[in-house]
């Protein structure tokens, strides 16, 4: 019968393994994953691929709260990752932001005013990208198209391309300025057409399905910054 080894004891002390690479989502619900109760969303899909065996020198923490603008995720942003097991006391070696659609619909009508005013939004971004910048390196993962057709949301929230494309260009461009790099995700899903992307998305015309958010999951996957750091984990700075 085979015995079970003890841990190595190194100075009094047990020696455990640590992840190599620890990385942090967080976002709104696109990174929370509603919409997807076989999955989990994108983020949880990834995860699991990480708790095989062999798989373990990555740590992913999912914290995405629906209905986030870019104002909460950044009220919450160094307080909530600080707690977090393995990176308590300390920062994530990759943090990847998803939010914005929230901040863009139009309140009541389709003409209404936008949840949050674009000039606000913009000031609002900028100081989550600094704050975040400040603390660790970071990747911007963008959102994808609703269906304009189911709208409004929550018979309220009247999303539309338009304001998507206004406000995740404001967040491509201050990106960019700040070296953060950014997946756009919009314009990758319009470019493939509306009877490609649009059965990927829920009955509410906002959150992706099961398979959107598979879709997603391959997007990431097929990114260049992510494949570089799956292969390198702790050599990107």
């Amino acid at each position: 019968m085979p015995t079970l080894q003890a841990p190595t004891a190194i100075n009094g002390s047990t020696k455990l393994k640590q992840p190599s690479s620890r990385w942090v989502v967080m976002g709104d619900s696109l990174v929370y994953g509603f919409g997807d109760p076989i999955g989990g969303g994108w983020v949880e899909r990834l995860r699991r691929q990480w708790l095989t065996p062999g798989q373990d020198h990555f740590v992913l923490y999912n914290l995405g709260v629906r209905g986030d603008g870019v104002r909460q995720v950044e009220l919450r942003l160094e307080d909530e990752f600080r707690t977090r097991g393995e990176i308590r006391n300390r920062v994530p070696d990759l943090l990847l932001l998803s939010c914005g659609v929230n901040d863009s619909p139009r309140l009541g009508r389709p003409d209404g005013r936008n949840f949050l005013a674009i000039d606000a939004f913009k000031i609002e971004l900028e100081n989550l990208l600094d704050q975040a910048k400040k603390l660790c390196p970071v990747l911007f993962i963008g959102t994808v198209p609703v269906n304009e057709a189911k709208m409004p949301f929550l018979d309220c929230l009247y999303y539309n391309h338009i304001d998507q494309h206004r406000y995740k260009e404001i967040t491509r461009i201050a990106c960019n300025e700040r070296g953060i790099p950014y997946l756009d995700l919009f314009d990758l899903w319009m470019g493939r057409g509306d009877s490609w992307w649009q059965p990927l998305l829920s009955e509410d015309g906002l959150h992706p399905n099961s398979t959107g958010y598979e879709a997603i999951l391959a997007d990431v996957q097929n990114w260049s910054e992510i494949q570089q750091r799956l292969c390198c984990p702790t050599g990107i700075r």
